[in-house]
């Protein structure tokens, strides 16, 4: 035996074991799936992405000027660890005037993105044992947020003929001893509903009657909404300001997705230990994106006509969505009020066989066969806890939401929906 393969016998064997805690974790089916197409496209392949959460704008000249001139300025060095004084004023300005909530510069952390914002809520507020209600269909994040702080995540179903609105019957039978935090997310992701006022104020008083129940309320998509509907933020309503923590950003409404920018304000106490979480992970986020979002904020009321003229376009392909859709046998779709998703029932077809793909059998194999067959990249509605569904994003041109509608009914014209609707 030579020496070499005398110390590769001796080696001891490196331990590769990994967290409990992490082995507890699901990875994101949105990004595997966007991460799938993307190599598909790359290799050649046509495919249409509607897979991923991210407006298809490009960051408004304004805000991206600001981001350039602070880096012309020497604006690049760390910033405070709770964002800079100008941005968190400007939010509570926002705050203020936009939502009718009032904060002080020191109940707002500024982080990278509003997903590290709700994540070091939930780690901040939940012990070990907790458990966080959300209500189905959900952002694919919330559950393995809650299991990543060791609490457990409570799935409150709702119904697509109830426009995926949560039943405050459903909440208030649900809550124990254990429950610590509420997740609402209004306007919706993966469904585009919007929680009526009227609707809130019944969740509220639900939660006054219980003294260690906060809600996170995740707010992201607040400015992407289509009137008649409204936007209400819970933190607004009577006796739900110490007990909410607000979550917001600019990736969605200001197209600002690449720049990493959200925050969230709350009670003093509360944000004080998401400051300390952050300040052991990532520090302040980026200057270069603070001083962009200053200027984002700066644009007006909801964003000015910069961001009213990005919501007209995704309203014009909501409506050609819908209308193409509801043409087809065997679909149920809820109008969404808000964001830029269709959360659309595709059930009947499950359980059919489809020669050289085999049996579509769930949603995930339904958009396995979308993808194969119809070359368009979709989400499984299995990933928001949703079997029934799939997620289609219309952060997309109108020629490309048409191609792909295209594509999908060629795909389906064959399958014979095995309970018509």
């Amino acid at each position: 035996m030579s020496k070499a393969e005398s110390s590769s016998s001796n080696q001891v064997k490196v331990d590769i074991s990994l967290s409990p805690r992490v082995n507890s974790v699901k990875p994101s089916k949105t990004v595997a799936i966007t991460d799938h197409a993307t190599a598909l496209a790359q290799a050649g392949v046509p495919v249409i992405r509607l897979a991923a959460g991210e407006p298809d704008f490009d960051t408004p000249a304004i805000i991206a000027e600001a981001g350039i001139n602070a880096i012309r300025e020497g604006y690049t060095r760390y910033s405070p660890n709770a964002g800079t004084l100008e941005l968190r004023t400007a939010i509570c300005h926002k705050l203020k005037e936009e939502n009718g909530i009032s904060y002080t510069p020191d109940q707002i952390v500024v982080s990278n993105g509003a997903k590290q914002s709700i994540l070091q809520a939930v780690l901040a507020v939940c012990s070990p044992g907790d458990e966080v209600i959300i209500p189905a269909p959900y952002w694919v994040s919330y559950p393995e947020m809650a299991r990543l702080a060791d609490a457990t995540p409570v799935i409150l179903p709702t119904l697509i003929s109830d426009n995926f609105l949560l039943d405050p019957e459903l909440l208030e039978s649900n809550i124990t001893e254990k429950s610590r935090l509420l997740i609402l997310c209004s306007p919706s992701n993966p469904t585009g509903s919007v929680y009526p006022k009227k609707l809130l104020e019944k969740i509220a008083e639900i939660v006054a009657k219980n003294p260690r129940l906060l809600v996170l309320s995740d707010e992201i998509y607040e400015h992407i909404i289509y009137a008649p509907a409204t936007h209400t933020s819970f933190a607004s309503l009577p006796g739900m300001w110490e007990r909410t923590l607000t979550v917001n950003g600019f990736s969605k409404a200001f197209a600002m997705t690449g720049w990493r920018l959200g925050y969230i304000a709350g009670p003093k106490n509360f944000i004080a230990a998401c400051n300390k979480i952050q300040s052991q992970s990532t520090s302040g986020a980026s200057s270069i994106a603070q001083k962009a979002g200053v200027a984002a904020l700066g644009l007006g009321y909801a964003g000015g006509e910069v961001v009213s003229s990005m919501v007209k376009a995704f309203r014009e392909r909501r409506d050609f969505l819908v209308k193409s859709f509801g043409e087809l046998e065997g679909v149920k779709i809820s109008e969404p009020q808000g964001a830029f998703y269709l959360f659309i029932d595709f059930s009947s077809y499950y359980g059919l066989e489809v020669e050289g793909f085999g049996k579509i059998e769930n949603s995930e194999s339904l958009c396995r066969y979308l993808l194969d067959e119809g070359q368009v990249a979709l989400v499984p509605g299995d990933a928001f806890g949703d079997d029934s569904c799939i997620r289609i994003s219309y952060a997309a041109s109108l020629t490309t939401l048409q191609a792909s509608f295209e594509r999908i009914k060629k795909a389906l014209i064959s399958l014979r929906p095995a309970v018509p609707v």
